[in-house]
């Protein structure tokens, strides 16, 4: 039997570092994000991305020679259909590391680390109500860590991340998994005096 988690269904990298201008340019804008993330599921032609996104062909086109000039989608594959050759494109690696996000910027125009934050907010807040009834949480916690701690906490997350893309496909609904470890700016209590309970 196969095995349905090794998803997607071709070879690529575990980690791409990105560390030009370019590739954040590429990377962080809408439609393209909603590409690599389909991307995760499989490889995928023009058509196919078109449809999954409701945007037209020329414009899915597009987005994906940018992200190929980046580096960050490439042809997996082709096949031939009638007299056309179908091109599959692909991620070039699963998981795109980046932690400079001023290398974002281009002509003075930066991007947001918030995005990821905003998008998800507004995509739950216009969630049908047939849909507000499936398996969903939001919370937070917090606790006052070293940092080698939160570093490993950071690590179990991307591997939690990992995890749950590599879920076996099946149902009518994509859900989406968000996790985050930051710093902040929160107060804490003293330790307490000697004695002192």
């Amino acid at each position: 039997m196969a095995d349905q988690s090794a998803v997607p269904d071709y070879e690529l990298a575990d980690e791409l570092e990105l560390t030009d201008p370019a590739q954040y340019r590429a990377l962080f804008d809408e439609t393209r994000m909603k590409l690599v993330h389909l991307l995760l599921e499989r490889a995928a032609t023009t058509t196919e991305l078109a449809i999954a996104l409701d945007k037209p062909k020329g414009t899915v086109g597009h987005h994906l020679k940018v992200l190929e000039y980046a580096g960050l989608v490439h042809v997996v594959r082709t096949k031939q259909v009638r007299a056309i050759e179908a091109r599959y494109y692909g991620r070039t690696a699963r998981v795109f590391l980046y932690h400079d996000w001023d290398r974002a910027s281009f002509d003075g125009i930066g991007l947001e680390p918030k995005g990821v934050l905003a998008e998800t907010v507004t995509e739950i807040q216009q969630l049908p109500a047939e849909l507000l009834d499936l398996p969903m949480i939001t919370n937070a916690r917090y606790a006052r860590i070293p940092a080698e701690r939160a570093a490993e906490w950071r690590q179990r997350l991307i591997d939690l991340l990992d995890e749950f893309v590599r879920q076996p496909r099946g149902g009518e609904v994509t859900y989406g998994l968000l996790v985050g470890v930051f710093p902040t700016q929160r107060g804490h209590l003293p330790e307490p005096k000697d004695g002192a309970s």
